[in-house]
């Protein structure tokens, strides 16, 4: 009796050690065979009624016709020399100083054309020696400056490959406040990046940027890198060259400018044609009209645009124009602000008289002036970089 009680609790024991083993290892074999196979099943969603609806509200087919066309640049300078290293002094107390470090900047470019034009900013490929175009579909290529225009910080790139894919311009004159809009470039040189906004305002002027502004301002995320990438709508069409941020940080704010297309293709077309755009010139420092200025001058009304400066036997003093003149229009076309002086007077052609219409002392004037041909800006002494300002 003894003997069957301890050869049953042991076979008890082996089983119950058998059974916990197997519970712990493979619990699924303790199940019954029907639950072993029975699969949960996953409803899937009808494969077009998911396309449809993802199609409406994905901006992907804008991306997808005009991500090919924006490219990446890289602007290096040669190693520079110390400016002393010439001189015997210099070398005697500090040695011979080595080059400095070539220095490289990142940015964006769009191709607009099949001959190879690619439209970027004056500032990313400024002072550069060697400038290198990387397309997204892996391809490189050495590139030529057709010609720049820093006053609206626009260049124009040239290089030779077959089978381009070109960007499509559109209206930038039809975007409203609150459109869509997609921009497209290599921020931080991370690789081609696409974020999404909308349009924020129209018109920005008198930020400091450029000489000639009229911004597209978004919040589309534009960070330094960025800087002559595409800005296109929701058609996938090329509607501004994005070109600075507002920051504090160095970073993205969620406010960034873009020069629209309507701007853009005329300094496109006379940089390709003429290699260099050609502004009118009359040798004045304007300034918008305030309470102050409309008092000291004695202005009965604070509209049109005050000199406060002329500069000596240029075409603006030779026509007459003093300090403290009003000028009403340029060539028959209303100036409200000093943006809108600019503009006019750099479309007047160089060499062929326009009217300026002034008011002097309340006294409406018509003056003749001859305008000359706006002098280049003073080189940059930096290294290119991204705009940031």
């Amino acid at each position: 009796m003894k003997q069957t009680w301890l050869l049953f609790s042991q076979t008890v024991t082996v089983l119950l050690a058998a059974w916990f083993v197997v519970a712990t290892l493979q619990p699924q074999w303790l199940q019954g065979q029907a639950q072993l196979r029975t699969v949960p099943l996953l409803e899937a969603a009808p494969g077009a009624a998911r396309s449809e609806a993802v199609a409406a509200a994905s901006l992907s087919a804008a991306a997808q016709l005009a991500a090919p066309a924006v490219v990446s640049i890289s602007a290096r300078q040669a190693p520079q020399r110390h400016p002393h290293a010439d001189d015997p002094w210099f070398r005697f107390f500090f040695g011979e100083q080595a080059p400095r470090s070539p220095q490289t900047g990142l940015g964006s470019g769009v191709i607009v054309s099949s001959a190879g034009h690619v439209l970027t900013n004056h500032h990313v490929i400024d002072g550069a020696e060697e400038i290198e175009i990387q397309l997204s579909d892996g391809r490189q290529a050495f590139a030529r400056v057709v010609g720049t225009d820093p006053d609206t910080d626009l260049a124009v790139l040239q290089i030779d490959l077959p089978d381009l894919p070109v960007a499509v311009l559109g209206d930038s004159n039809a975007l409203r406040v609150g459109d869509a809009v997609l921009a497209i470039g290599n921020p931080f040189g991370v690789g081609q990046t696409v974020t999404s906004g909308i349009v924020s305002a129209l018109g920005r002027t008198q930020l400091g940027i450029n000489i000639f502004e009229d911004f597209i301002q978004t919040d589309a995320a534009i960070n330094p890198g960025n800087s002559g990438g595409a800005l296109v709508d929701v058609q996938g069409h090329l509607i501004g060259i994005n070109t600075a941020i507002f920051t504090r940080s160095g970073g993205f704010m969620g406010i960034g400018f873009a020069i629209p297309t309507s701007t853009a293709r005329d300094v496109l077309k006379e940089i390709v044609r003429d290699g260099a755009v050609t502004r009118g010139w009359i040798g004045v420092e304007p300034q918008a009209i305030t309470p102050d200025l409309a008092q000291h001058f004695g202005l009965r009304h604070q509209r049109g645009v005050i000199i406060i400066g002329v500069l000596r036997d240029a075409p603006a003093a030779q026509a007459g124009v003093r300090p403290g003149d009003v000028v009403l229009s340029v060539a028959g076309q209303p100036v409200p602000d000093v943006a809108a002086l600019l503009a006019a007077v750099a479309a007047l052609p160089p060499g062929q008289p326009a009217q300026l219409e002034i008011e002097r002392r309340g006294e409406r004037l018509a003056l003749q002036v001859t305008p000359g041909r706006r002098p280049p800006p003073p080189p940059a002494s930096n290294a290119p970089s991204d705009n940031t300002r």
